[in-house]
Protein backbone atom coordinates (compact mmCIF):
# COMPACT_ATOMS: atom_id res chain seq x y z
CA UNK A 1 0.00 0.00 0.00
CA UNK A 2 1.34 3.26 -1.26
CA UNK A 3 1.59 6.11 1.86
CA UNK A 4 2.07 9.98 1.11
CA UNK A 5 6.12 8.95 2.25
CA UNK A 6 5.91 7.23 -1.74
CA UNK A 7 4.18 9.78 -3.05
CA UNK A 8 7.03 12.63 -1.97
CA UNK A 9 9.78 10.45 -3.14
CA UNK A 10 8.07 9.71 -6.58
CA UNK A 11 7.81 13.25 -6.54
CA UNK A 12 11.84 13.62 -5.76
CA UNK A 13 12.29 11.35 -8.37
CA UNK A 14 10.50 13.03 -11.24
CA UNK A 15 12.75 16.09 -10.39
CA UNK A 16 16.14 15.03 -9.72
CA UNK A 17 15.69 15.70 -6.37
CA UNK A 18 13.99 19.26 -6.71
CA UNK A 19 11.76 18.43 -3.52
CA UNK A 20 12.32 19.77 -0.15
CA UNK A 21 12.64 17.43 2.34
CA UNK A 22 13.91 18.65 5.78
CA UNK A 23 12.09 22.21 7.52
CA UNK A 24 15.43 23.79 7.52
CA UNK A 25 14.66 23.87 3.56
CA UNK A 26 12.11 26.37 4.30
CA UNK A 27 13.33 28.78 7.23
CA UNK A 28 17.03 28.62 6.34
CA UNK A 29 16.86 29.60 2.70
CA UNK A 30 19.18 27.75 1.40
CA UNK A 31 16.85 25.13 -1.01
CA UNK A 32 17.09 26.48 -4.12
CA UNK A 33 13.60 25.56 -5.12
CA UNK A 34 12.04 27.08 -2.20
CA UNK A 35 11.03 30.39 -3.42
CA UNK A 36 9.38 33.67 -1.82
CA UNK A 37 6.37 35.11 -4.43
CA UNK A 38 5.82 38.38 -3.20
CA UNK A 39 4.34 41.60 -5.47
CA UNK A 40 5.16 43.79 -2.07
CA UNK A 41 1.20 43.83 -1.17
CA UNK A 42 1.56 43.36 2.56
CA UNK A 43 0.90 40.19 3.72
CA UNK A 44 0.20 38.57 0.52
CA UNK A 45 3.49 37.17 -0.19
CA UNK A 46 3.30 33.24 -0.56
CA UNK A 47 6.56 30.91 -0.12
CA UNK A 48 6.73 27.87 -2.19
CA UNK A 49 7.28 24.76 -0.71
CA UNK A 50 7.99 21.69 -3.36
CA UNK A 51 6.64 18.27 -1.77
CA UNK A 52 4.55 17.38 0.98
CA UNK A 53 2.51 20.94 2.44
CA UNK A 54 0.24 19.42 4.74
CA UNK A 55 -0.34 15.66 5.99
CA UNK A 56 1.21 12.77 7.57
CA UNK A 57 4.34 11.11 5.93
CA UNK A 58 2.71 7.70 6.88
CA UNK A 59 -1.46 8.42 5.40
CA UNK A 60 -2.12 5.28 2.80
CA UNK A 61 -2.62 7.07 -0.34
CA UNK A 62 -5.72 4.99 -2.59
CA UNK A 63 -6.77 7.44 -4.78
CA UNK A 64 -4.80 10.94 -5.63
CA UNK A 65 -5.51 14.10 -7.26
CA UNK A 66 -3.61 16.35 -9.86
CA UNK A 67 -4.55 19.82 -10.04
CA UNK A 68 -3.45 23.02 -11.22
CA UNK A 69 -4.62 25.31 -8.05
CA UNK A 70 -6.26 23.94 -5.22
CA UNK A 71 -9.12 25.30 -4.00
CA UNK A 72 -12.23 24.73 -1.60
CA UNK A 73 -13.59 23.11 -4.81
CA UNK A 74 -11.09 20.52 -5.12
CA UNK A 75 -11.15 19.55 -1.18
CA UNK A 76 -14.71 19.19 -1.74
CA UNK A 77 -14.39 17.53 -4.39
CA UNK A 78 -11.22 14.69 -3.01
CA UNK A 79 -13.65 14.28 -0.35
CA UNK A 80 -17.01 13.07 -1.91
CA UNK A 81 -14.30 11.08 -4.49
CA UNK A 82 -12.19 9.39 -1.43
CA UNK A 83 -8.66 11.00 -2.58
CA UNK A 84 -6.29 10.89 -0.16
CA UNK A 85 -4.06 13.13 -1.14
CA UNK A 86 -3.92 16.47 -3.82
CA UNK A 87 -0.88 17.77 -5.96
CA UNK A 88 -1.35 21.26 -6.93
CA UNK A 89 1.21 23.15 -9.60
CA UNK A 90 0.77 26.77 -8.03
CA UNK A 91 2.22 27.12 -4.42
CA UNK A 92 -0.62 26.82 -1.46
CA UNK A 93 -1.71 29.07 1.15
CA UNK A 94 -3.92 29.31 3.92
CA UNK A 95 -7.23 30.48 3.30
CA UNK A 96 -6.37 31.41 -0.84
CA UNK A 97 -5.93 27.76 -1.06
CA UNK A 98 -8.53 26.65 1.39
CA UNK A 99 -11.94 28.69 1.31
CA UNK A 100 -11.04 31.33 3.64
CA UNK A 101 -10.08 28.82 6.50
CA UNK A 102 -6.83 27.29 7.59
CA UNK A 103 -5.75 24.21 5.19
CA UNK A 104 -4.90 22.39 8.63
CA UNK A 105 -8.73 22.61 9.72
CA UNK A 106 -10.27 22.06 6.59
CA UNK A 107 -7.57 19.38 5.32
CA UNK A 108 -7.66 17.48 8.57
CA UNK A 109 -11.62 17.01 8.77
CA UNK A 110 -11.32 15.31 5.47
CA UNK A 111 -8.06 13.18 6.14
CA UNK A 112 -6.52 14.89 2.73
CA UNK A 113 -2.99 15.40 2.31
CA UNK A 114 -1.53 18.28 0.28
CA UNK A 115 1.28 18.53 -1.80
CA UNK A 116 2.50 21.67 -4.05
CA UNK A 117 5.36 21.12 -7.32
CA UNK A 118 5.67 24.92 -9.36
CA UNK A 119 8.85 26.12 -9.86
CA UNK A 120 10.85 22.80 -9.01
CA UNK A 121 8.67 21.29 -11.82
CA UNK A 122 9.25 23.59 -14.57
CA UNK A 123 12.18 22.93 -17.44
CA UNK A 124 12.05 18.82 -16.59
CA UNK A 125 9.81 18.15 -20.42
CA UNK A 126 9.49 20.42 -23.37
CA UNK A 127 6.37 20.31 -23.57
CA UNK A 128 5.05 23.29 -23.75
CA UNK A 129 7.08 24.42 -27.11
CA UNK A 130 6.36 21.05 -28.73
CA UNK A 131 2.97 21.67 -28.04
CA UNK A 132 3.43 25.21 -30.31
CA UNK A 133 5.38 23.29 -32.84
CA UNK A 134 8.99 24.46 -32.23
CA UNK A 135 12.19 22.67 -30.82
CA UNK A 136 14.02 24.74 -28.38
CA UNK A 137 17.67 25.26 -28.91
CA UNK A 138 18.11 28.13 -26.17
CA UNK A 139 16.57 28.50 -23.01
CA UNK A 140 16.22 31.45 -20.29
CA UNK A 141 14.73 31.32 -17.12
CA UNK A 142 15.66 34.65 -16.24
CA UNK A 143 16.32 36.85 -19.49
CA UNK A 144 17.78 40.35 -19.07
CA UNK A 145 18.78 39.32 -15.41
CA UNK A 146 14.67 38.96 -13.92
CA UNK A 147 14.44 35.40 -12.33
CA UNK A 148 11.91 33.89 -13.60
CA UNK A 149 11.50 35.94 -17.02
CA UNK A 150 11.98 32.96 -19.44
CA UNK A 151 12.49 33.28 -23.24
CA UNK A 152 12.63 30.31 -25.65
CA UNK A 153 14.49 30.35 -28.86
CA UNK A 154 13.62 27.30 -31.56
CA UNK A 155 12.84 26.19 -34.66
CA UNK A 156 9.88 24.92 -36.25
CA UNK A 157 9.00 21.37 -36.32
CA UNK A 158 9.21 19.76 -39.91
CA UNK A 159 5.50 19.30 -40.32
CA UNK A 160 5.05 23.79 -39.30
CA UNK A 161 5.54 25.65 -42.02
CA UNK A 162 2.84 28.05 -41.28
CA UNK A 163 1.40 30.22 -38.53
CA UNK A 164 -1.71 28.24 -39.77
CA UNK A 165 -0.24 24.87 -38.91
CA UNK A 166 0.37 26.24 -35.12
CA UNK A 167 -3.10 27.33 -35.47
CA UNK A 168 -4.14 23.59 -36.26
CA UNK A 169 -1.29 21.40 -34.34
CA UNK A 170 -3.25 23.94 -30.98
CA UNK A 171 -6.44 22.69 -32.35
CA UNK A 172 -5.72 19.02 -32.78
CA UNK A 173 -3.84 18.93 -29.01
CA UNK A 174 -6.37 20.89 -26.84
CA UNK A 175 -9.25 19.09 -28.50
CA UNK A 176 -11.20 22.05 -29.93
CA UNK A 177 -13.94 20.49 -31.65
CA UNK A 178 -14.98 18.75 -28.05
CA UNK A 179 -14.24 21.90 -25.67
CA UNK A 180 -17.11 23.22 -28.59
CA UNK A 181 -19.50 20.83 -27.73
CA UNK A 182 -19.55 21.00 -24.00
CA UNK A 183 -19.66 24.83 -24.22
CA UNK A 184 -22.39 24.62 -27.00
CA UNK A 185 -23.83 21.97 -24.38
CA UNK A 186 -24.03 24.43 -21.33
CA UNK A 187 -25.42 27.15 -23.65
CA UNK A 188 -28.50 25.19 -24.39
CA UNK A 189 -29.18 24.07 -20.37
CA UNK A 190 -28.67 27.70 -19.56
CA UNK A 191 -30.07 28.96 -22.16
CA UNK A 192 -27.60 31.33 -22.97
CA UNK A 193 -25.61 31.64 -26.12
CA UNK A 194 -23.75 34.48 -23.61
CA UNK A 195 -22.35 31.74 -21.63
CA UNK A 196 -18.23 31.39 -21.91
CA UNK A 197 -15.44 29.43 -20.61
CA UNK A 198 -12.07 30.41 -19.78
CA UNK A 199 -10.04 27.72 -22.07
CA UNK A 200 -12.83 28.28 -25.09
CA UNK A 201 -12.64 32.50 -24.41
CA UNK A 202 -8.45 32.28 -24.61
CA UNK A 203 -7.95 30.08 -27.91
CA UNK A 204 -4.80 30.55 -29.96
CA UNK A 205 -5.15 33.60 -31.98
CA UNK A 206 -3.13 35.13 -35.05
CA UNK A 207 -2.34 39.06 -34.11
CA UNK A 208 0.91 39.89 -36.35
CA UNK A 209 0.55 38.12 -39.97
CA UNK A 210 -1.90 34.99 -41.38
CA UNK A 211 -2.31 31.63 -41.46
CA UNK A 212 -0.22 31.59 -44.60
CA UNK A 213 2.77 33.50 -43.04
CA UNK A 214 5.91 31.50 -42.83
CA UNK A 215 7.34 30.15 -39.87
CA UNK A 216 11.12 29.06 -39.46
CA UNK A 217 12.54 30.76 -36.23
CA UNK A 218 10.47 31.43 -33.14
CA UNK A 219 11.32 33.26 -29.71
CA UNK A 220 8.03 31.90 -27.45
CA UNK A 221 7.80 34.21 -24.44
CA UNK A 222 5.36 34.57 -21.55
CA UNK A 223 4.06 37.97 -20.92
CA UNK A 224 3.08 37.82 -17.31
CA UNK A 225 6.86 36.66 -16.17
CA UNK A 226 7.67 40.86 -16.68
CA UNK A 227 8.69 40.39 -20.18
CA UNK A 228 8.86 43.90 -22.04
CA UNK A 229 8.87 45.16 -25.15
CA UNK A 230 12.60 46.59 -24.67
CA UNK A 231 13.47 42.39 -23.98
CA UNK A 232 12.11 41.50 -27.00
CA UNK A 233 14.39 44.12 -28.83
CA UNK A 234 17.32 42.27 -26.96
CA UNK A 235 16.12 38.89 -27.80
CA UNK A 236 15.78 39.72 -31.87
CA UNK A 237 19.24 41.03 -31.11
CA UNK A 238 20.60 37.81 -29.81
CA UNK A 239 18.90 36.00 -31.86
CA UNK A 240 18.21 37.66 -35.82
CA UNK A 241 16.72 34.90 -37.92
CA UNK A 242 13.55 35.56 -35.33
CA UNK A 243 10.43 35.82 -37.89
CA UNK A 244 8.04 34.23 -35.06
CA UNK A 245 6.93 35.00 -31.82
CA UNK A 246 4.42 33.26 -29.76
CA UNK A 247 3.21 34.65 -26.48
CA UNK A 248 1.52 31.71 -24.13
CA UNK A 249 0.37 30.98 -20.70
CA UNK A 250 -0.18 34.80 -20.84
CA UNK A 251 -0.99 37.01 -23.78
CA UNK A 252 -1.45 41.08 -24.45
CA UNK A 253 -4.35 43.88 -24.83
CA UNK A 254 -4.54 45.24 -27.91
CA UNK A 255 -2.13 48.25 -28.28
CA UNK A 256 0.46 46.75 -25.89
CA UNK A 257 3.52 48.11 -26.70
CA UNK A 258 5.10 44.21 -27.00
CA UNK A 259 2.74 43.77 -30.00
CA UNK A 260 3.56 47.19 -31.60
CA UNK A 261 7.56 46.67 -31.30
CA UNK A 262 7.13 43.06 -32.84
CA UNK A 263 5.11 45.15 -35.54
CA UNK A 264 7.56 47.49 -35.76
CA UNK A 265 10.54 44.81 -36.00
CA UNK A 266 8.63 42.64 -39.07
CA UNK A 267 7.68 39.50 -37.09
CA UNK A 268 4.42 37.58 -37.30
CA UNK A 269 2.62 37.21 -33.34
CA UNK A 270 0.97 33.95 -32.21
CA UNK A 271 -0.61 33.95 -28.76
CA UNK A 272 -0.94 30.52 -27.94
CA UNK A 273 -2.37 28.71 -24.80
CA UNK A 274 -3.57 30.49 -22.15
CA UNK A 275 -2.87 29.54 -18.43
CA UNK A 276 -6.19 27.85 -18.29
CA UNK A 277 -4.82 24.97 -20.27
CA UNK A 278 -1.95 24.46 -18.59
CA UNK A 279 -3.38 21.65 -16.43
CA UNK A 280 -2.67 19.56 -19.93
CA UNK A 281 0.41 20.97 -20.53
CA UNK A 282 2.11 20.37 -17.26
CA UNK A 283 -1.03 18.43 -15.07
CA UNK A 284 -0.97 15.71 -17.52
CA UNK A 285 2.34 15.06 -17.95
CA UNK A 286 3.02 15.12 -14.29
CA UNK A 287 -0.26 12.87 -13.45
CA UNK A 288 1.27 9.71 -16.29
CA UNK A 289 4.48 9.89 -14.49
CA UNK A 290 2.92 9.69 -11.30
CA UNK A 291 0.15 6.69 -12.77
CA UNK A 292 3.86 5.01 -13.91
CA UNK A 293 5.70 5.46 -10.38
CA UNK A 294 3.30 4.05 -8.60
CA UNK A 295 0.84 1.34 -9.95
CA UNK A 296 -0.66 0.96 -6.78
CA UNK A 297 -2.36 4.47 -6.57
CA UNK A 298 -5.41 5.72 -8.60
CA UNK A 299 -4.58 8.74 -10.60
CA UNK A 300 -7.25 11.48 -11.21
CA UNK A 301 -7.00 14.68 -12.99
CA UNK A 302 -8.95 17.77 -11.18
CA UNK A 303 -9.69 20.46 -14.20
CA UNK A 304 -10.77 23.74 -13.54
CA UNK A 305 -13.07 25.38 -16.01
CA UNK A 306 -14.01 28.80 -15.00
CA UNK A 307 -17.43 29.90 -16.39
CA UNK A 308 -18.86 33.24 -17.45
CA UNK A 309 -22.58 33.32 -17.06
CA UNK A 310 -25.09 36.31 -17.52
CA UNK A 311 -26.42 37.65 -14.04
CA UNK A 312 -29.77 36.39 -15.94
CA UNK A 313 -28.42 33.00 -16.45
CA UNK A 314 -26.97 32.05 -13.56
CA UNK A 315 -28.07 29.02 -11.71
CA UNK A 316 -31.67 28.15 -11.74
CA UNK A 317 -34.93 30.22 -11.22
CA UNK A 318 -35.12 29.02 -7.46
CA UNK A 319 -31.63 30.42 -6.95
CA UNK A 320 -31.76 33.54 -9.23
CA UNK A 321 -34.73 34.65 -6.77
CA UNK A 322 -33.24 33.81 -3.55
CA UNK A 323 -30.24 35.93 -4.61
CA UNK A 324 -32.35 38.66 -5.73
CA UNK A 325 -34.50 38.76 -2.32
CA UNK A 326 -30.94 38.65 0.02
CA UNK A 327 -29.91 41.26 -2.33
CA UNK A 328 -32.97 43.48 -2.16
CA UNK A 329 -34.03 42.66 1.22
CA UNK A 330 -30.47 42.90 3.55
CA UNK A 331 -27.88 44.70 1.40
CA UNK A 332 -29.46 47.41 -1.14
CA UNK A 333 -31.73 48.40 1.46
CA UNK A 334 -28.56 49.85 3.84
CA UNK A 335 -27.57 51.92 0.90
CA UNK A 336 -28.75 55.64 1.92
CA UNK A 337 -30.69 57.02 -1.12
Amino acid sequence: MATVRDIVKALDDITGGRVQRRPEDVTMGRHPFVVMKSSGIPGKEVIETPGLVYGDPDWPVHRLAVAMTMSEQDIELAQAMEVDAIIAHHPLADAASSGGVTLKHYLDLYGIAALELHEAFHGLHPGIPTLHGHEVHHVNTHFAGLEGNVLYAGTALPEVKTMGDILRRLSDYMGYEQEDKLLKGEQLVYDSPLLKESGHATRAQIVLGDRKSPVHHILHIFPHTGFTAEHLRQAVHLFPHTDTIIASISRMRPGHPLIQTARELGLNMLFGNSHALEIFENGLPLAYALDSLLPEVEVVVFRERVVSMPLHAAGCTAIRTYGKQMALSYLVKKIPV
